[in-house]
């Protein structure tokens, strides 16, 4: 029996006793062996210096978990009719507890301050982009969880142009769909696809205490091999 009763459970749950290894260990024994994204996606958060981190409330802005808002982007040259493409549409149809997930576009800043205050009206929950973000000190000061590879401050009205969204995407190794449950975390970020993620979930959180026990006996004098034998996790 799951041990929740609504996605803002279940999500709040992840964030409190999961983290992206051990989902990542249950994904591969499920025969599931790619579904981190790019080892470069990290916290904006960890790629600042500390005094950028000053007002900020809380850590949980080193994880993020929640619904996928899939978002395709290319790479324009100029000033398209449309600025944008469809970013203002996707960011306005956003839902509560959904992730902005972008990727398609290299050329200048995919996120920042506007972007944040938007998505975090909406009640969405966090942004990972496929790139760069700016605006960093604003962005931070949202207490706002945003996943990105580096920061960037080029903008992307005359150079991207978002031309879909919540359609299938994909970032390195990995296919994601919209609706798939994104997970990050100080070590990356990984897809849990949605028709398995119930069960993903459940057995991570069975893993995650294992280990802690585990943790408990080694330290307390028991061999690594024998641990191993007696618990099966490593």
């Amino acid at each position: 029996m799951a041990q929740w009763t609504t996605d803002t459970e279940m999500f709040a749950l992840m964030k409190e006793k999961l983290y992206t290894p051990v989902v990542g260990d249950i994904l591969d024994q499920m025969g599931y062996n790619h579904q981190f994204l790019p080892a470069s996606i990290r916290p904006l958060a960890s790629q600042v210096p500390a005094g950028l981190l000053t007002g900020v409330k809380g850590s949980h802005w080193m994880k993020v978990a929640g619904y996928a808002c899939t978002v395709l982007e290319n790479d324009v040259y100029g000033t398209p009719k449309k600025p944008f493409g469809y970013m203002t549409e996707a960011l306005d149809q956003l839902k509560p507890n959904e992730i902005y997930i972008a990727t398609g576009a290299h050329n200048s800043a995919l996120w920042g301050e506007l972007l944040t205050a938007s998505a975090k009206a909406r009640g969405a929950v966090g942004a990972v982009v496929d790139g760069y973000t700016r605006d960093t000190a604003m962005v931070l000061e949202q207490d706002f969880p945003v996943f990105c590879s580096g920061t960037w401050a080029q903008d992307s009205s005359i150079r991207t142009y978002v031309f879909d969204y919540r359609c299938d995407i994909e970032i390195g190794q990995v296919t994601v769909h919209d609706g798939d449950v994104v997970f990050g975390d100080v070590d990356g970020v990984l897809i849990i696809p949605k028709q398995i993620a119930g069960e993903v979930i459940e057995k991570a959180l069975i893993k995650a205490s294992t280990e802690k026990t585990m943790r408990k006996a080694i330290e307390n004098g028991m061999l690594v091999t024998d641990a191993f034998a007696k618990f099966g996790v490593l």
